[in-house]
């Protein structure tokens, strides 16, 4: 991570804590402040992009366009596939041999590279979906 302050380590070990889920800035501020944590939001906010910069962390779009970011768990080597619960925010990564089939269809017939490391599949977990069931 090169230089460290205490701040850095507690955004850091935030993601390390949480890595699965992806999480705003405020999201880790207000966390961390709740746990009786010193720190700033805009420090909050700078160490987020030094660790998006560095690749220690993923930066997203949700969906109303704000930034979320996730502990960056991913290899470009490692080909996988991400499922992104749309009710709990858990994102899970899944090997499957038929995404990979489809893949190398839109390869072979679309003349298009398919990055995997930043495709996600959006819907409902089976926790979720027993949840929404029950209600």
């Amino acid at each position: 991570m090169g230089y460290e302050t205490k701040q850095s380590k507690l955004v850091y070990d935030f993601f390390v804590k949480n890595g699965e889920r992806h999480f705003s800035a405020d999201d880790v501020y207000y966390t961390l402040i709740e746990s009786g944590e010193k720190i700033g939001l805009t420090t909050v906010y700078r160490q987020l992009e030094k660790l998006a910069l560095t690749g220690v962390v993923t930066r997203y779009f949700n969906d109303n366009g704000s930034h979320c970011y996730q502990l960056a768990q991913c290899s470009s080597e490692h080909n996988h596939f991400h499922l992104k619960c749309s009710s709990c925010g858990r994102l899970f990564h899944t090997e499957c041999e038929y995404l990979n089939k489809l893949s190398k269809h839109i390869l072979n017939e679309h003349n298009f590279t398919v990055d995997t490391s930043k495709l996600i599949l959006y819907g409902l977990c089976e926790n979720c979906q027993i949840q929404s069931k029950e209600n």
